[in-house]
């Protein structure tokens, strides 16, 4: 019997060997174009998903534009159109004008200053500030409302500033650049795009991981919707309650309190604009104006804690509390993208923890 035993048969076990062998290679070989792949698109990423998202918050109008007949390619084209009037045409329109106001401004500054005027109680009063801005105060007051002259000590410092603002300007043209035309491929090819990965994902995690795409994606139009509508009806009331009151450069100072709310951040600083706006007027003996500016503005600073959860909470399906942390958390921990990827990641984590919770334990 032991002479009708193969000799050439490998010892048991080595298959088995091969076979882990064989599938290291390779997934090492798929991470290695993993990586890869991420290494090229890295430099892109915000550019994808600021445009991403501009494709999701805008995709129910693309698809009503589709519906009625008109080809994927004129529609993306259409879109793209309507985004650079409502995107970048303010922007240009408005960069002269804000250039010409910060112009005036300083003149005004300086006419104000050369007459050296004390800095009033209620600024030294402040806590913590008070004596910093009150010495600023002097310095302006000693320069004779010179802003280059009072800001000498802190050239270098202002210097590196303003570089890194260019900088940073000039990168977000890029990438605003940029998000447009992956939105524009997105609204081409966004249906079959979307068909293949839900697909993917529906082979991967079954109707679950789908539905987590659905969420995914209203999560992210129902935080553009909120952002960015609530940001508009804010500048829009700022406008028009410093035109009413004929404060000068309404539509600038409009403008910039578009800027500063859309950073979320920024929010609080409209207290600046339409307070110094009241101050204004009751320096110019208008006081009833002065009055309404200051109620005007808290109406304007107090909209969006009642507009923004209402707009939000349209294509979201969950407790508002959690769509509201992953606004802000999203905003602290990944800068202004955050404010779309934190209520998605957020949304994506409820519905697979609702699937967890409906399916019945074995």
């Amino acid at each position: 019997m032991a002479d009708e035993l193969p000799t050439d048969r490998p010892p048991p076990g080595t298959p088995g060997l091969v076979g882990l062998i064989e599938r290291s290679v390779v997934l090492l070989l798929v991470l290695g174009l993993l990586v890869g792949v991420g290494a090229v698109l890295w430099p892109f990423t915000t550019a994808i998903l600021f445009g991403a998202t501009l494709a999701v918050a805008a995709w129910p109008l693309r698809h009503a534009l589709v519906s009625r007949g008109l080809r994927p390619g004129l529609v993306a084209t259409l879109l793209l159109l309507l985004a650079i009037i409502l995107v970048v045409l303010p922007v240009l329109a408005m960069a002269p004008v804000v250039s010409d106001q910060l112009v005036r401004g300083s003149q005004v500054i300086r006419e104000y200053f050369a007459t050296a005027p004390p800095p009033p109680a209620w600024l030294t009063g402040l806590p913590l500030l008070g004596d910093r801005l009150a010495r600023i105060w002097n310095e302006l007051a000693r320069a004779g409302g010179n802003l280059a002259t009072a800001l000498a000590p802190y050239s270098a410092t202002l210097q590196q500033a303003l570089l890194g603002a260019a900088r940073a300007l000039t990168a977000s043209v890029v990438q605003i650049a940029l998000s447009l035309v992956v939105a524009t491929m997105f609204w081409i090819n966004g249906a079959t795009l979307a068909q293949d990965l839900r697909e993917i994902l529906l082979r991967l995690g079954g109707p679950t991981a789908a539905e987590a795409l659905q969420a995914a994606a209203g999560a992210v139009r129902s935080v553009a919707y909120g952002v960015i509508g609530t940001a508009a009806a804010q500048a829009a009331l700022l406008a028009l309650g410093l035109a009413l009151a004929g404060v000068p450069g309404a539509t600038s100072l409009g403008f910039i309190g578009l800027l500063l709310a859309l950073s979320q951040i920024g929010g609080p600083l409209l207290a600046l604009i339409w307070g110094g706006a009241a101050w204004w007027l009751f320096g110019q003996g208008e006081h009833g104006w002065g009055i309404f500016m200051i109620a005007w503005g808290l109406l304007v600073s107090t909209v969006d804690n009642f507009l923004k959860p209402w707009l939000i909470g349209l294509g979201v399906h969950m407790p508002m509390s959690l769509t509201i942390l992953g606004v802000f958390g999203g905003f602290i921990a990944f800068g202004f993208l955050g404010l779309f990827i934190g209520p998605t990641l957020i949304a994506v984590a409820f519905i697979l923890l609702q699937a967890w919770r409906a399916e019945t334990p074995r």
